[in-house]
């Protein structure tokens, strides 16, 4: 046993030293610069690239078996010898394991390339310099590759039959790579350096670790770097993953991958973080497949003038893709962020390399709004503080690269929920929808902290404080294409209440119109039709509102809070027209003409034709014993209002009260908010008058005056006007001042000249004494 085990050990040893002779014969008597050309003419034959190996082949044989070329550059066939090379190399070495040499096998036990080089250039055309080599490679097969190689790799005597090549490397190495695209196209430059991969025991049968770190810059003009201008983009790439190739399927199997990027643009501080981690990355070469099992993207994002610190956002989802039938599935996505972000669902891609098409569904949680507005720069001032902070989504989702649909809306903002369809182009050229809802409380959402409380007074002081700033977006507006149906059950607005309320707008290439606005309010209708042109330099405005049978004294309850002194049922018709896209330019260019009207109308709680009869009575010497109705019943009340550059003006002003009349002018200043009117009631012998008129009482008006400012106090609005009361108190008894003496008049004017102090202000009726006393001295 001894002795065989000693003939062993012998043989195995005479083994040994014939194969140590054999690679010292090798490494010390073949010149290697004799494969050159054999190589080089290889490299043609095959890819078409002429090679300059300039640097020395040389062999290594301790501490491994194998072989070196430095300087090594390949130019495309239809280059020049003086232009930059296509490719090149400073050295690559590939080293082989000693003892499979023994058993005929050649294991290639290391490859490093280091300091590879690659331009690749697209022209204004599209077409890739690489284009023709990538046709060529797919022309030549890779046994016939394999035939030309075997007999470079194993020597110049060697049969390339009686080798073995075993695809088991222990180390691959590229070590600073640099990689240039030059796209005339985009006039983009783009950049990869330093480019590190590594790989160790890369077998076909098993995965084995690799691991790639690189940085990524991109120019946004070709002349960037000679000008040594600083890139537009910065972004740190990192991949580490175990890689299983399936050579015999044709396909490459990624195992736990961690992709993560740090991105900075130009003038950013900090970067834009992004990791892709995956159980599984499936690449099916021959069937042009890809399958992503278990994905997940996190991002952190930045933004230096909106967010203050990093948002994170996390995506996960599952890919199933099919490059040659332009298919792509998204499964089981979910988008998860802070504030409650939580976006779920599922997507197919149809035509995805041509036109890429895509439907499915997306659901949103209910979530927080309010701070993804501020993220996106948006400031908010809501009324309602809570407002936006419940909001939540459902709907089938379709579309392609210019547009998306929405076409079964489920909508919940709040407490309002809506459903129907939504539709816009990606690049905002077009909107469609066509919703319906239950309710809306506007007010909740109107800027400023006040505006609850000021929902239901001082409608005209909120609506025109307001003037600085556009208020719509004119360059938007002047492209878009619209056709919007929105319809709520309840709308609230400024603390008015708007039932059954729809409304339609149409538009296109910037001239829009409203269509049809119906809202029943306040027991009665509104009306209106509109048009807005924005496609000249200043927005232009058309708006006809049409009110029907509203009936005042709820509406008036609703701004004052307090009981309505009036009744009836409103009616007003008209045209208005303004331009600007501010509310002082809107205001100043206000102009058109309105017609109103107040039918079944009545002054609750207080009976002015009981007052004026029982002065008239007071006048005459008499009493009054009719039973009195506790309010005062309009027979009519009408005017119409010209509008001329944000002045509202009246000179038709009507109201007809049993034995009263009043007619009045006046006008309100829309930009000053500043307001002038001037009535005069008179009594009048009617069929229906409250009390009989004494002929020459039919001439003498109760003039009021009310001026001011919408911000004063309303009970200084209106005063009695004296001077034009005394003025026709004399006009009348001039013509009767030789039947009349002061004492008579002293004596039945007492009791009525306190009522006229009560009524219209202290002091009137001492003042009408006085006027009658110079009358008559």
């Amino acid at each position: 046993m001894n002795q065989l085990l000693r003939i062993l050990l012998a043989a195995v040893g005479i083994l040994a030293i014939v194969a140590v002779a054999a690679v010292v014969y090798v490494t010390t008597f073949l010149d290697p610069e004799d494969f050159k050309p054999r190589l080089t003419a290889v490299v043609e034959e095959q890819t078409g690239l002429n090679l300059a190996l300039e640097g020395p082949i040389t062999w290594s044989f301790y501490p491994r078996i194998g072989v070196s070329v430095e300087q090594a550059r390949a130019w495309l066939p239809e280059q020049a010898q003086d232009e930059i090379a296509f490719a090149a190399i400073d050295r690559a070495e590939v080293s082989v394991a000693f003892a499979p040499l023994l058993r005929g096998e050649i294991a290639v036990d290391g490859l490093t390339l280091d300091g590879m080089r690659l331009n690749l250039e697209k022209n204004e055309q599209g077409e890739g310099n690489w284009q023709a080599l990538l046709e060529r490679l797919a022309e030549q097969g890779n046994e016939t590759a394999e035939t030309v190689l075997a007999p470079a790799s194993a020597g110049p005597n060697a049969d390339a039959g009686n080798l073995s090549v075993v695809l088991n490397i222990a180390s691959v190495e590229v070590k600073n790579a640099d990689i240039r695209f030059r796209d005339e196209q985009s006039q983009a430059l783009w950049r990869v350096q330093p480019l590190n991969i590594s790989g160790t025991n890369v077998n076909p049968l098993r995965s084995f670790p690799l691991k790639t770190m690189f940085t990524l810059t991109k120019h946004n003009r070709l002349d960037a770097e000679v000008l040594e201008r600083t890139p537009d983009l910065i972004s740190e790439v990192n991949l580490e993953t175990r890689l299983r190739l399936g050579l015999k399927d044709e396909q490459l199997i990624f195992e736990s991958t961690q992709l993560t990027t740090r991105t900075r643009r130009s003038g950013e501080s900090d970067p834009q973080q992004l990791s892709l981690k995956a159980a599984e990355i499936v690449a099916r070469m021959g069937e042009q497949q890809l399958t992503i099992r278990e994905g997940v993207v996190d991002a952190g994002l930045r933004h230096p003038d909106n967010w203050q610190g990093s948002l994170a956002l996390s995506l996960a989802f599952g890919l199933e893709s099919d490059f040659a039938a332009q298919t792509a599935q998204l499964k089981d996505a979910q988008l998860t962020g802070p504030d409650g972000l939580r976006v779920s669902g599922h997507l197919n891609v149809e035509q995805l390399l041509d036109a890429p098409q895509y439907s499915g569904q997306l659901t949103a949680a209910p979530f927080t709004l309010r701070p993804w507005l501020s993220r996106m720069g948006m400031t908010l001032n809501t009324a309602n503080e809570a407002a936006l902070s419940d909001v939540a989504m459902t709907s089938p989702i379709e579309g392609d690269m210019a547009s998306i649909t929405l076409p079964r809306l489920s909508l919940v903002v709040d407490d309002s929920t809506f459903t129907g369809n939504v539709s816009a182009a990606l690049d905002g050229t077009q909107l469609a929808f066509n919703l319906e809802g239950d309710q809306l409380n506007i007010d909740h959402y109107l800027p400023g902290p006040e505006t609850a409380q000021q929902a239901s007074r001082g409608l005209l002081r909120r609506a025109f404080a307001q003037t600085d700033g556009a208020l719509l977006p004119q360059a938007w507006l002047s492209t878009l294409s619209l056709e919007g149906d929105l319809s709520v059950d309840q709308l609230m607005l400024a603390g008015l209440t708007f039932d059954d309320t729809s409304l339609s707008l149409r538009g296109e290439k910037g001239a829009h119109q409203l269509t049809a606005f119906e809202s029943r309010f306040y027991g009665g209708e509104l009306n209106s039709t509109g048009r807005l042109d924005a496609t000249a330099e200043v927005l232009e405005w058309q708006l006809s509102p049409r009110i029907s049978d509203v009936q005042v004294a709820p509406l008036i309850e609703t701004f004052s809070e307090e009981a309505s002194p009036l009744r009836g049922r409103f009616n007003l018709e008209g045209a208005l027209t303004t331009q600007g896209n501010r509310r002082d330019v809107l205001t100043s260019n206000l102009n058109g003409e309105l017609n109103a009207q107040l039918n079944d109308g009545a002054i609750l709680q207080t009976n002015i034709s009981q007052q004026m009869c029982e002065v008239v009575a007071q006048l005459e010497g008499e009493g009054t014993l009719r039973e009195w109705e506790p309010d005062t019943r309009f027979e009519r009340f009408d005017a119409t209002f010209q509008v001329r550059n944000g002045v509202v003006k009246s000179d038709d002003l009507l109201i007809t009260l049993p034995g009263i009349d009043v007619q009045g002018k006046g006008d309100f200043n829309l930009n000053t908010l500043n307001f002038t009117t001037e009535a005069n009631a008179k009594l009048v012998d009617t069929a229906d008058a409250a009390c009989s008129v004494n002929p020459r009482l039919e001439q003498l008006p109760l003039p009021v005056r009310c001026e001011g400012h919408v911000s004063d106090d309303k009970t200084q609005w209106c005063r009695f006007d004296r001077l034009a009361f005394q003025t026709a108190v004399i006009d009348l008894l001039s013509n009767e001042a030789g039947s009349r003496v002061e004492e008579e008049l002293e004596e039945r004017l007492g009791d009525s000249l306190d009522r006229i102090d009560e009524r219209l202000g202290e002091g009137a009726g001492q003042e009408l004494r006085e006027g009658i006393r110079r009358l008559f001295n």
